[in-house]
């Protein structure tokens, strides 16, 4: 029973400390559109502090991202093939592809055993890729879109 009363009192005492300790004060955003003594408006201004040692964490951050080989996407595969003429073939419907899709970027790899393939785009995600699946799959309709490392996109 002893025990049972002396945990009870420290949990309500952890309850009661813990309201009393608070991570962050509450901050009011009253003063944010008022106007100074002088009539200035302090709107648009922007106000940054921090550690040096951030910009030294981000730019390592940027860094071992460049090291990668690229980012994790996905392209659209339009051609894969493992024939004798497999290589030949590719090259055509690269060149056709490059030809009707001309925004598109394409890709042509091989993979061992024999595999030669052919790849377009560079989407972050799928939703990114269906628009221009649905416009290829008009000229190639086994087309179909498939996980791969993707270059990075530009900064515009």
């Amino acid at each position: 029973m002893l025990k049972r009363t002396i945990f009870l009192i420290l949990i309500l005492l952890t309850g009661i400390s813990s309201g009393l300790c608070k991570a962050q004060n509450k901050i009011s955003t009253e003063g944010l559109l008022q106007r100074d003594r002088n009539g200035n408006s302090r709107m648009g201004q922007l106000h940054i502090y921090q550690d040096a040692r951030i910009d030294t964490l981000i730019s390592r951050h940027v860094l071992s991202n460049m090291k990668q080989d690229g980012l994790d996407g996905f392209r659209i595969q339009i051609y894969n093939s493992s024939d004798r003429n497999a290589k030949v073939e590719s090259g055509k419907r690269e060149a056709e592809f490059i030809a009707r899709f001309p925004g598109i970027k394409s890709y042509a790899t091989f993979e061992r055993p024999g595999y030669y393939k052919i790849r377009a785009g560079d989407y972050r995600t799928k939703t990114e890729g269906t628009k221009d699946l649905l416009m290829i799959r008009r000229v190639w309709p086994d087309a179909y879109l498939v996980p791969d490392k993707i270059n990075f996109p530009d900064l515009d």
